[in-house]
C-alpha cells in the first residue's frame, strides 16, 4: 500500500460487501477476537457467514492510516430497516475520522428479493423508501456528525437497472446525505488504487467462476475465455453500459468510480486472472474507465483461495520468511498510478491508434490540456519479435515547451514478461516482486527507463513497444518527476514471532569463541519448556564433535562465519 501511496497519494479501502448487510457490532467477544464468522449460518450464492466484530477492528485500520494514507470505506447493516445498527457509522465516524469517507447503504438491493432477503415485489421504489428511513435514523442519532457519508444504491445485476433507480429522484431526494453514486456488478473488502478522490461508484466483472467456486450460474472454460481479455474490446465492452450513468453523474455534480471490479467474480480463474495477461486486461481497462469519465477504481481482493488477488498474505509469519505472493492486478494498480500521475486533475484520450487495432491500443494523458504521458500496449505475444510494434508520436499544439512539439528525448518505463500467460516475475521498468511466496513488499531489482532520443526536426518520437508489453512514454521531465514516488518505506513490527526452536547466540560469546568451552552446558531441548538429556552429554573440546552433537539436538544447524 505504501509504494501505491508514493506515486497516486493515498489509497482507498472497502470493508464490506455481503458480510456488511447482517453484521453486528460488539463490545468484545468472549474468547477477545475481533472478528468472527458463524458458518453455519452461511446464506447467498457465496456463503457468506453472519459475523460479529468489535471497535477493536476499527482501531486497527485507524493505526494502518497512522502509517499509510488509506481511506476507508464501511457499510450499514441493510437486513433490518426499522431498527438500523448505526453503531458502525458511530464508532466509524469517532475512530477513523476524516480517514472514514464513505457509508455504504445496502449491498446489491436488487438481489434482496432472489435471495428471499425482501418479498419479491421488492423494487427501486421500496429501495428508495428504506433510504429515507436511513437518512430520518441518521439524522436523529446525535453521535452520526457526519450526515453526508452515504453511498447509494449499490445495485449489482440486470435485476435493476442503473437508470431505473435514477428515475425514481433517489439522488436529488438524498443529494445532501449522499457521499458517493455507486453501482455494483456481480460478486463481493476491496483494493482500490486512485489518484483520484471523488464521487460516485459502479462495480463490474467481465465474466464469472461462480459454478467452480460454489455450484451456481454457468461452467466455463479459462482456456476458451482468456483470448476476450487481450485486445481493447475488453474494456471497451464492460464500460458501454455504464455510459449513461457517466453522463448523469455529470448532471447531479457527481463523480463516477467503479467501486469493484476484477477479472471475473467469484474469486477468478487460474491461467487468466494470475498471469501478465491480466496485468495488460486490467490497464486498458482502467483507461478505457478514466476516458469514459470515471474517476478511478476499485479491485477486489479476496483470501488466499481466489486467482485474481492483487496480493495475497504469506501462509506463515513475516518474522522470518518474505512470502507474500504479488499478482498480476498489482501490477496493473502500480503503474496505472504512475500513468495518472498524483494531480487528480489527469484527463485521459483514447486515440483510436493504429487504425483502431484492438491489439495496440494507445491513451494520451493530459494535464492542464497538455499532453504528459502516452500509454502504449502491445498484447500479442511472439518471442520472434516479428509483432514488436514501433509507434511514431507526434505533438501538436498545446505548450510543450519545444519548438517542433516533441521534446529531444523521451523517458519509457516498460512493463513486461515473456508471454501474456506467464505467471509472476514480471518486471516494470526492470523491477519486480518475484514469483509466488517471494515477496516482502519491496520491489526487486535496480530500475532500468529508457531514454528515447526523437527528431525534432520531423516532430516524431518513435517508441519500440515489444509483444507482449506496456510501455508508458514520460514527454516531459516534470512528468516523469512526478510520478517517480518516494522511496520505498518501511515498518517496524510490534512483536516477533517464531520464537521457539530458533537458535540464538550471544553475539559477544560468538565474537570472542573458538567453538570450544564458551557453549559448555548450552545445549538443550528444542521443545519449550521441557528439559533435555543433552545437556548431561560428555563436553568434548572439539569443535567438530560439539557442532555434531547440535546437529542431532536441533535437526538442522547452520553456522555462518565460524571460528574454528
Amino acid at each position: 500500500m505504501a509504494n501505491i501511496q508514493q506515486r497516486a497519494g493515498r489509497v482507498n479501502i472497502r470493508v464490506g460487501g455481503n458480510t456488511q448487510e447482517t453484521a453486528v457490532m460488539v463490545a468484545s467477544t468472549p474468547d477477545g477476537r475481533i472478528l468472527e464468522k458463524d458458518v453455519n449460518g452461511a446464506s447467498n450464492p457465496t456463503q457468506t457467514p453472519p459475523l460479529i466484530f468489535t471497535p477493536d477492528l476499527l482501531y486497527m485500520m485507524r493505526n494502518i492510516s497512522s502509517l499509510v494514507n488509506i481511506r476507508w470505506f464501511l457499510g450499514i447493516p441493510f437486513n433490518d430497516t426499522s431498527n438500523f445498527r448505526l453503531q458502525i457509522a458511530e464508532q466509524g465516524q469517532a475512530i477513523l475520522g476524516d480517514y472514514l469517507i464513505g457509508l455504504q447503504a445496502g449491498n446489491e438491493p436488487d438481489l434482496y428479493a432472489r435471495h428471499g432477503h425482501r418479498p419479491s415485489t421488492y423494487g427501486p421504489y421500496d429501495y428508495f423508501g428504506e433510504i429515507g428511513n436511513l437518512v430520518g435514523a441518521m439524522a436523529a442519532d446525535p453521535a452520526i456528525t457526519n450526515q453526508g457519508l452515504l453511498i447509494t444504491p449499490n445495485i449489482a445485476s440486470a435485476d435493476w437497472t442503473a437508470e431505473q433507480v435514477w428515475n425514481t429522484g433517489l439522488v436529488p431526494s438524498y443529494s445532501n446525505s449522499i457521499a458517493y453514486l455507486a453501482v455494483e456488478k456481480y460478486a463481493s473488502l476491496l483494493f482500490i488504487v486512485t489518484s483520484c478522490h471523488t464521487d460516485v461508484v459502479e462495480r463490474s466483472y467481465p465474466t464469472d467462476n461462480c459454478f467452480a467456486q460454489f455450484g451456481v450460474g454457468t461452467q466455463r472454460d479459462p482456456q476458451a475465455l482468456f483470448p476476450t481479455y487481450l485486445d481493447h474490446n475488453a474494456g471497451k465492452s464492460i464500460i458501454g453500459k455504464f455510459l449513461n450513468s457517466t453522463a448523469y453523474a455529470q448532471t447531479v455534480n457527481k463523480k463516477l468510480l467503479m467501486f469493484e471490479t476484477n477479472t471475473a467474480s467469484c474469486g477468478g480463474f487460474g491461467g487468466i486472472s494470475d498471469v501478465f495477461g491480466a496485468a495488460l486486461w486490467g490497464l486498458d481497462y482502467g483507461l478505457q474507465m478514466a476516458y469514459s469519465n470515471f474517476s478511478g477504481a476499485q479491485m477486489h481482493i479476496g483470501g488466499q483461495n481466489v486467482f485474481y488477488n492483487p496480493f495475497t498474505s504469506p501462509p506463515t509469519n513475516q518474522s522470518t520468511y518474505h512470502q507474500w505472493s504479488v499478482g498480476p492486478i498489482y501490477y496493473s494498480a502500480l503503474v496505472m498510478a504512475e500513468t495518472l500521475g498524483p494531480s487528480n486533475g489527469s484527463q485521459v484520450l483514447d486515440l483510436n491508434a493504429n487504425s483502431g487495432n484492438i491489439y495496440t491500443p494507445a491513451y494520451a494523458i493530459y494535464e492542464n490540456g497538455n499532453p504528459v504521458r502516452v500509454a502504449l500496449f502491445n498484447f500479442v505475444t511472439d518471442p520472434s519479435g516479428a509483432s514488436d510494434l514501433t509507434v511514431s508520436i507526434s505533438i501538436g499544439g498545446g505548450d510543450t515547451g519545444q519548438p517542433n512539439g516533441v521534446p529531444s528525448q523521451v523517458k519509457v518505463k516498460y512493463l513486461s514478461a515473456s508471454s501474456v500467460s506467464q505467471k509472476g516475475n514480471y518486471t516494470w521498468a526492470g523491477q519486480t516482486y518475484g514469483m509466488n511466496f517471494q515477496s516482502d513488499g519491496r520491489p526487486m531489482g535496480a530500475e532500468n527507463v529508457a531514454i528515447v532520443s526523437c527528431d525534432q526536426t520531423n516532430n516524431v518520437c518513435k517508441i519500440n513497444v515489444p509483444a507482449p508489453s506496456y510501455a508508458l512514454v514520460f514527454l516531459t521531465d516534470d512528468a516523469f518527476q512526478e510520478t517517480g514516488g518516494a522511496p520505498s518505506t518501511t515498518f517496524a513490527t510490534t512483536a516477533q514471532t517464531k520464537a521457539h526452536n530458533t537458535v540464538t547466540v550471544d553475539p559477544a560469546v560468538l565474537a570472542t569463541s573458538n567453538g570450544h568451552t564458551a557453549m559448555k552446558d548450552k545445549l538443550g531441548s528444542t521443545s519449550p519448556g521441557s528439559t533435555s538429556s543433552a545437556a548431561s552429554l560428555h563436553h568434548q573440546r572439539h569443535a567438530a564433535d560439539v557442532l555434531t552433537v547440535l546437529a542431532l539436538v536441533s535437526g538442522v544447524f547452520v553456522l555462518a562465519s565460524w571460528a574454528s
